[in-house]
């Protein structure tokens, strides 16, 4: 989407074109010294093979590849304990914690199954072509394995505080995995690691959604010349958004679950079953789509970079997606009700598949199907949004970018509350907990909301992906120094599980003990 694109300008263009194209120009120019800046630092270069490859890209590969193996590829092992746990089968109202493993679960969801496996995908096909599917999709089961890492983690290292508040996630376990740098070290570190949260969540979280949400709207409403082409109503749609995800985010963590375990369930619903409708219409093109994705995934044409450049074009998208290493999941898994915290790390592996493997899969079928001439214009561009895959779907559901319309906007919706609450946390780790404090940090998470439109696509996407590296550099790398203390955890369960004695409480190791009693001494 081109900045006179922005549906916030596109009417008042009419008045005063240059001033408006002045102040969109303005915050593009910003957005692109941002770019600028975090690119050089983040996404350090190395040559391999005779391209360029991003450090941080491959240290994200190598490092679910490992705890794949480490683990013994448990996300394939053990789906029948994953659906227990989700289910509630081994855990009691009595347990510590704010939600349900289902809650824990439709939250964290909430904040990855969305315009990522919409916008995201369609991005990554622009940019990489078809074979960009298959590194998605392969990136999303290794990252179910990330994922149980970093969200057994996020509950291991939690505490309650009087009020009964759950303070878990990232910032709790990367002092325990960085403790021997000593405290100003830890300081330096969790405090970049909050910040780059804080960055993603108002940009990649917020202002992304609030971007692709209002796009499909017009879109789907007549375009500029349309209802919502005018700048007033504009206004009044991002501040109506605003005002219903300032509602719910003020209730905290509790409230965005009640909200995402009906949300997500009834959206994800709907899109699945329209792209079950189109998948089933053309069923006889899958075997040539899936042949397109292998194809392109290792003999890829006119992509820069070959196989290395789609790899990472797909590695990246995904961790857009599902967020896997990030660090974003843990804060809301964190609250579940649970004595075992293992328990909730089986619970986010169906974190990745239901987003990455199953709804990503999906969407990139729907538009592999439908790949009209214009599409290559975007391939050729390596621009692509939420509006290829909508007019993908169009092409065998005529009318169904309204219905697409409704799934965005809770997409958005669900995306932007949770999001707001993982923000909310590590503005709190950087700034302490007050009233003022938090009322600040959601007011300008609301406006950014309102004024998301006003910048492209394309510097979201760089800045949003400039954060979620350095989230995944620093995270990843604390969870691999803890990566034993999971395994403990992990063979415990499964061994009272098998004895049946999950509902009792479990025996503490001596070390657990000794780790324990200093984590507290540091409290």
């Amino acid at each position: 989407m081109s900045t006179t694109d922005s549906p916030l300008i596109a009417a008042a263009a009419e008045e005063d074109p240059s001033a408006v194209q002045g102040i969109a120009d303005t915050i593009d120019g910003w957005f692109e010294s941002i770019n600028a800046v975090l690119g050089a630092v983040i996404f350090a270069e190395v040559p391999i093979g005779g391209t360029d490859a991003y450090v941080v890209v491959l240290w994200s590969i190598f490092a679910a590849i490992a705890f794949s193996v480490y683990f013994g590829f448990v996300q394939l092992r053990t789906a029948p304990v994953s659906l227990e746990t989700v289910r509630g089968k081994w855990t009691t109202d009595k347990d510590p914690g704010e939600v349900t493993h289902f809650q824990a679960l439709t939250s964290a969801t909430a904040a990855t199954v969305g315009l990522g496996n919409i916008a995201g995908v369609a991005a990554a096909i622009s940019m990489g072509g078809p074979g960009a599917t298959f590194w998605m999709i392969l990136a999303g089961f290794l990252g179910m394995c990330t994922k149980f890492v970093e969200c057994t983690l996020g509950v291991k290292y939690r505490y309650i505080d009087e009020d009964g508040v759950v303070h878990g996630g990232p910032f709790q376990y990367l002092k325990v995995a960085y403790s021997k740098l000593g405290r100003v070290p830890v300081a330096i570190i969790t405090g970049i690691f909050a910040l780059a949260i804080v960055l993603f969540g108002v940009v990649g979280g917020g202002m992304f959604q609030a971007n692709q949400a209002y796009s499909q709207l017009r879109a789907a409403t007549g375009g500029e010349d349309g209802f919502f082409g005018s700048e007033v109503v504009a206004l009044i749609f991002g501040i109506v958004f605003a005002t219903l995800v300032g509602v719910v985010i003020i209730g905290g963590i509790k409230s965005i679950g009640n909200v995402t375990a009906k949300l997500v369930p009834a959206m994800a619903a709907v899109y699945v079953a329209a792209c079950l409708v189109v998948i089933g219409a053309n069923f006889n093109q899958i075997p040539s789509a899936v042949g397109a994705i292998i194809d392109g995934a290792f003999s890829p044409e006119g992509i820069q970079g070959g196989i290395l450049g789609v790899i990472i074009i797909g590695v990246m998208r995904a961790a857009f997606s599902n967020e896997a290493g990030v660090g974003s999941a843990p804060i809301a898994h964190s609250a579940v009700k649970t004595r075992r915290p293992v328990s909730e790390g089986f619970t986010a592996i169906l974190e990745p598949f239901i987003d990455t493997v199953v709804v990503c899969t999906m969407t990139a079928l729907v538009i592999i199907f439908a790949w009209p001439p214009e599409y290559d214009d975007a391939l050729e561009a390596g621009e692509g949004d939420v509006a290829l895959t909508s007019a993908a779907f169009n092409t065998f559901i005529p009318g169904f970018d309204v219905i697409l319309t409704v799934a965005v906007l809770l997409f958005a919706f669900s995306t932007v509350i949770t999001w707001s609450y993982y923000g909310i946390q590590a503005w709190r780790h950087l700034f302490g907990k007050s009233q003022l404090s938090d009322t600040l940090f959601r007011v300008f998470v609301l406006v950014l909301i309102v004024t998301g439109c006003l910048v492209t696509v394309g510097n979201i996407f760089e800045i949003a992906d400039s954060a979620l590296f350095a989230c995944i550099f620093i995270n990843v790398l604390g969870c691999a120094i803890l990566a034993p203390r999971v395994k403990e955890e992990m063979k415990q369960y499964l061994a009272d599980r098998k004895a049946g004695r999950l509902l009792e409480d479990p025996e503490p190791l001596p070390h657990q003990i000794k780790e324990q009693q200093k984590i507290d001494a540091q409290r």
